[in-house]
């Protein structure tokens, strides 16, 4: 509903200005814009539905004051004489505060807020966007298990992809998986000396592997030839060396995927990088980039000048066998013939790989993928290290949130039965987990403090979960006691300013779609989420809900209703469930 209060003040506000100062003036605001969209005419407008002294607010008079040359709080009191509201306006009011031009939502606002939630359902703050989408996110090396820093990774890229299909995109998740690196060949140099333990998970078993053949490399230097001729092989299409590396890779992903699977995260596609090897893609793009006449010859190998950088870009050693970077250009060649947007979410340490690509790509006249670029993540315990083996896995991770969740719902609810604690602790303790992986912008370095995501005090995913138990309590308790929550009468007033903030912090969803799908940032999805939960604990200090007397008990049970829907859709986006019971 906020969207559309933001478009009824775009309206006003257009109006009032040309009744005030002519039709010239939005042109001279929209400068070099072509046309006049909701967009630009937001921007121009300079509206803010964030405001802390309005439902929406504007700052257009700054920008006018710069043309005409006047006072801005003058100007804003000319605007706001020449704004008028009609009988059905959402905004009950329309005030100039020194400069600035403040609207005030109606209470048709908060009753047609409500409407729209209770009509759209689990639709409520889809935004009827198209276009075809393709997320890569995730993409560990195929030697090992997932730890922290792959999971942030992964959390950021499935709540994106999440936010962008609620939005109304057509959303493809892919895994690139780098079967050709030199970390997949030491692996399978590795399981010719060592055998994998069955005792263990699949890929930490083959972590185990991979770190004793690192040792056995930095003891014999000479060994490595076998690790280069495994790659020779495998590129050169070698049946018996494509069957090995193909073994090794699919178990180690049978794991990864396991480790995904329990925080929900699905991908819909595993790319290969060898298939762009095989198909011909890559010598595709040699031979494109021999065509734009970038491609310089050095004894033999093949590397591409790239405008301000200083060195160039190898795409071909010497002995015919392709780069990571090749392969990377003719993946993103393929992925852009198949989608409107294309979004890579990469760590800190892939910055520079990503600028490359991106001239590179814009040589053969393909556009560059949006780049979501997340910075690391560290325990309290310091760094890690697949190749050292000095990790903490995802996997032990995971089952270390889950015992301590388990511990806090035992100790809590000594009323359940074994099983339901376990089942509310699994979902506790993995929210955790993820929520304190996207609360904060991704390029921004966090520490993962186990306690603290557990703690309900710290406002992390078990705060907004239990504001959504709180909710799914009271309107069982409604339905027990033979109250009406079917909320088919909306004929109401709210009053008290806990419940009147209430409904307007709901209203702000679709904004928030919006915001989150436009910047790529899932962090403010989780922000509002923990946002309604606060604004909805308020309401339910100040409130009373099952004991107010008829028919505000109702309407009060309908709100409650509401606020379920949202922070249920919330925490959806952000791939978290919401529990009935903590």
């Amino acid at each position: 509903m906020i969207l559309a209060l933001k478009a009824e003040a775009e309206r006003l506000l257009a109006d009032a200005l040309r009744k005030t100062y002519g039709d010239g003036v939005l042109a001279t605001l929209k400068g070099k814009e072509r046309t006049l969209n909701e967009r630009v005419l937001e921007r121009i407008l300079e509206i803010d539905i964030e405001s802390e002294h309005a439902d929406i607010s504007s700052s257009v008079a700054f920008s006018l004051a710069r043309i005409l040359r006047r006072n801005p709080a003058e100007i804003a009191s000319e605007i706001v004489e020449n704004i008028e509201l009609s009988e059905n306006s959402l905004f009950s009011s329309v005030e100039a505060v020194g400069p600035y031009i403040n609207f005030h939502a109606s209470e048709r606002f908060l009753a047609e807020t409500l409407r729209e939630i209770l009509r759209e359902g689990s639709n409520f703050g889809c935004l009827n966007r198209k276009g075809k989408v393709i997320i890569e996110h995730t993409s560990a090396n195929p030697d090992g298990p997932l730890h922290i820093g792959h999971l942030r990774n992964a959390v950021v890229g499935d709540a994106l992809a999440r936010i962008l299909r609620h939005a109304g995109y057509d959303v493809e998740t892919q895994y690139y998986v780098n079967d050709m690196g030199k970390q997949v060949a030491i692996l399978v140099f590795g399981l010719k000396h060592f055998k994998l333990d069955e005792k263990k998970k699949v890929d930490h078993a083959i972590a185990d592997v991979y770190i004793a053949a690192n040792k056995i490399l930095e003891r014999n230097s000479e060994k490595m030839r076998e690790v280069e001729e495994l790659m020779r092989k495998y590129e050169a299409n070698d049946e018996e060396t494509v069957r090995k590396y193909k073994e090794a890779v699919e178990k180690c992903l049978a794991g990864i995927k396991e480790t995904l699977q329990k925080l929900n995260i699905h991908h819909d596609r595993f790319v290969w990088e060898s298939e762009f090897v095989r198909s011909g893609a890559v010598a595709e793009v040699i031979h494109a980039f021999e065509r734009s006449g970038r491609l310089k010859e050095s004894e033999g190998a093949f590397m591409l000048e790239l405008e301000g950088v200083e060195k160039p870009l190898v795409l071909q050693r010497s002995d015919g066998t392709s780069l990571y970077s090749t392969r990377d250009i003719a993946y993103h060649r393929w992925k852009s013939s198949h989608c409107d947007i294309l979004i890579d979410v990469l760590g800190k340490d892939h910055e520079l790989v990503a600028k490359q690509l991106a001239k590179a790509l814009e040589i053969l006249g393909v556009k560059p993928p949006e780049v979501v670029i997340f910075e690391f993540v560290s325990l309290p315990e310091g760094s890690l290290s697949t190749r050292e083996g000095r990790f903490i896995s995802a996997d032990e991770l995971i089952e270390l949130i889950m015992r301590r969740a388990y511990e806090e719902v035992a100790k809590r609810r000594k009323d359940l039965s074994e099983e339901r604690k376990r089942e509310i602790a699994e979902k506790v303790g993995i929210g955790a987990l993820k929520y304190d992986l996207v609360k904060v912008s991704p390029e921004k370095h966090i520490v993962f403090n186990m306690e603290d995501a557990l703690n309900i005090e710290k406002k992390g995913s078990p705060f907004i979960q239990y504001a959504h138990a709180r909710a799914s309590s009271i309107l069982r308790m409604a339905k027990r006691r033979g109250i009406d929550v079917s909320c088919e009468d909306l004929s109401f007033k709210f009053e008290e300013p806990a419940e009147v903030a209430l409904v307007k912090k709901l209203a702000m969803l679709p904004a928030v779609v919006e915001r989150a799908c436009d910047e790529r940032k899932p962090h403010i999805v989780a922000k509002f989420a923990r946002e309604l939960a606060e604004a909805f604990n308020q309401f339910y200090r100040d409130c009373a809900v099952i004991h107010a007397p008829p028919p505000l008990r109702e309407a009060r049970l309908c709100l409650v209703a509401c606020v379920k829907q949202v922070l249920s859709i919330s925490l959806n986006l952000l791939g978290i469930e919401a529990p009935e019971e903590m």
